[in-house]
């Protein structure tokens, strides 16, 4: 009924709360559920709200009455009260009724929904004797509805909240939004260091690409307003945690045979001793939390008995591994060499199919006839027009057209249940994001050691000092790909990997598990300076030179003519550019020592103080 009170003294009334002309708001006589007492106390408050209708009628007549005598000012003077200073009347009528109204606002926040259970709680601690065994009764009376929404979340994974009052509710949390500002984008291709640029890396201020790392979708989340102040945030989020797997787990169990209940069939039990505690006359903290520790673990337990044991876990990570990190490096050379010229041009509508065919030839190549894995993974290579009627409508943009095939490439992987719990969409995404990465680093890579070999095939015939330029350049380009590519393989994969594996073979608790999980993918993010907006545009700058200057030696297999020259010198300065803003970053970042994933790359850069004494420049 608070609603509906609320409704009324705000000038809507309805079948609870009467309104008559003649004796204004009343609380209707035909609710057998109201003591007299109350009767009476309701209708001493429905005096405030009669008395605010004829304020509001008086205001919304007289001011309409008004505006129309302005509209029909050469018309014959029409009867009843009118003129400017009748408006100006209730101008300043309406502006005193201001207060009543936000006070009624604030009472509606105040008392809504689990709020209702702050509010008693609060009144309940005072000295009087009598008051406070009254709001004691009553508040027993208001956890019964707690007790009853919780059941039925806990142990059902069912949200019973059509008003919106438990303090769970659908979808992500509303906060932290706005917190993640994408700065402008900094032009990089200059040599130097700005100062905004050294004090993001000072800062450790992570900056997110768009569109590329947006945090997982939450199906469920906490409405922390809703939350009393007597239940601790810890024992909430143990309560949204267990809600959420029971939903997730009931929506996608088919085959309850060989899973069962995620909680080993004790809901009966669980739901006595909720029960039970419904009947106490005071709330207990240390009763309440301990049952929801217990159900907790029941959950968390069973989870990874599901995850680990019966779905292998460790054997899917395994999986990610070898093919989203390119733990499969034989694969993917393979792949590379065979791909090279189909992803080389924007993609096309064929071109999906194509990479595909190539990838499983590839798997055959290096004896991967896993025919179980395989059906598993596809290739997705993106082009201007797919999926154009799944576009949002809200995107009006023209979609452009990637420039070459192997920037569209990512990869697909169909996570068989119960993993789609850890393996969810963002997560396959931010592995993708990874997976783009990496395989760009292995293509340099690949492409410069083809040009070495082109190299040991010219070595007989007279060079000039272009070829002495351009061989030594591809040998600096070489030395930091290189590094690069064993420190993101072993002093960042290798090393996350083998911790994540530690963490989940130390516990027998998913959501200890999933922590993990998510600490290992944003180490990887983090470690692999894809989200360190400086590092990761000067590494993807000097991918591209390198790239450009292997087309450049394939496409000249004699000696470089006057435009191939001039095209090899914008390479060396370009280069020389880049790796001295390189140096300049990672020196900077360690001689303030604050990020030991920089000062690791450097280290493998700089092993032998070559960087340093070539002045910071690669190419000299």
């Amino acid at each position: 009924m608070i609603h509906e009170l609320l409704l009324a003294l705000s000038g809507y009334p309805g079948t609870i709360f009467t309104w008559n002309k003649r004796t204004g708001l009343q609380v209707s006589q035909d609710l057998p559920f109201l003591h007299p007492s109350e009767t009476s106390v309701l209708n001493r408050l429905c005096k405030l709200g009669s008395d605010y209708i004829r304020f509001t009628e008086f205001i919304e007549q007289h001011t309409g009455h008004v505006h129309q005598q302005e509209h029909h000012a050469n018309q014959p003077s029409q009867t009843g009260l009118h003129g400017i200073y009748l408006r100006a009347f209730c101008t300043g009528l309406d502006s005193m009724l201001q207060p009543y109204r936000q006070a009624l606002l604030d009472l509606e926040q105040e008392i809504h929904g689990c709020q209702i259970l702050e509010t008693v709680y609060k009144h309940s601690c005072g000295g009087l004797p009598p008051v406070r065994m009254a709001l004691e009764k009553i508040l027993a009376v208001c956890h019964g509805v707690m007790y009853k929404q919780l059941a039925a979340w806990m142990l059902h994974g069912l949200l019973l909240d059509q008003s919106e009052e438990f303090f769970v509710k659908q979808g992500p949390s509303a906060g932290g939004a706005a917190a993640n500002q994408e700065e402008e984008e900094e032009d990089l291709g200059l040599g130097g260091l700005s100062g905004k640029q050294l004090r993001e890396l000072q800062d450790l201020r992570l900056i997110e690409e768009e569109n590329m790392l947006a945090p997982s979708l939450q199906q469920f989340s906490l409405r922390t307003e809703m939350l009393p102040s007597y239940i601790p945030i810890r024992v909430a989020e143990k309560i949204l945690f267990v809600g959420e797997s029971v939903q997730m787990f009931e929506n996608h169990n088919h085959s309850p045979s060989r899973a069962g209940s995620i909680l080993k069939h004790q809901e009966d039990m669980f739901a006595a001793e909720l029960h039970k505690l419904k009947q106490q006359p005071l709330f207990s903290l240390v009763d309440f939390e301990n049952l929801i520790d217990r159900i907790r673990s029941t959950v968390a337990e069973h989870l990874w008995t599901l995850m680990v044991e019966e779905s292998e876990l460790l054997e899917q990570l395994k999986i990610i591994k070898d093919f989203y990190l390119l733990g499969r490096g034989e694969l993917y050379q393979v792949f590379i060499d065979l791909a090279q010229q189909m992803l080389k041009t924007p993609p096309t509508a064929v071109t999906e199919h194509d990479v595909n065919v190539a990838f499983q030839q590839a798997a055959h190549k290096v004896l991967l006839d896993d025919d179980n894995l395989l059906p598993l993974l596809h290739l997705t290579v993106d082009y201007q027009g797919k999926d154009s009627k799944a576009t949002p409508p809200q995107d009006t943009s023209p979609r452009e057209s990637p420039p070459t095939g192997w920037a569209a490439l990512g990869l697909t992987y169909k996570v068989q249940w119960p993993l789609h719990i850890l393996f969810t969409p963002a997560v396959l995404e931010k592995y993708n994001v990874v997976f783009r990465y990496l395989l760009s680093v292995r293509r340099v890579q690949s492409q410069l050691q083809h040009c070495w070999a082109l190299q040991m095939q010219r070595k007989h015939l007279k060079s000039s000092q272009t070829d002495a330029v351009k061989w030594r350049l591809r040998n600096h380009m070489a030395f930091l790909i290189d590094n690069l590519q064993y420190y993101l393989q072993v002093d960042v994969l290798e090393s996350q990997f083998s911790q994540l594996l530690q963490q989940i073979n130390s516990t027998r608790d998913f959501e200890s598990i999933r922590l993990a999980h998510d600490h290992f993918l944003s180490n990887l993010l983090a470690q692999s300076f894809i989200l360190l907006k400086p590092v990761f545009h000067c590494l993807n700058e000097i991918l591209e030179l390198c790239h450009n200057f292997c087309s450049l030696v394939c496409q000249s297999v004699s000696s470089l003519d006057e435009r191939g020259t001039s095209q090899l010198d914008f390479l060396v300065k370009g280069f020389r550019r880049q790796s001295s803003l390189l140096f300049k970053i990672l020196s900077s970042v360690r001689n303030h020592q604050i990020n030991s994933d920089l000062a690791q790359l450097l280290l493998r850069l700089d092993y032998n103080k070559y960087y340093t004494q070539a002045g910071g420049t690669l190419g000299r």
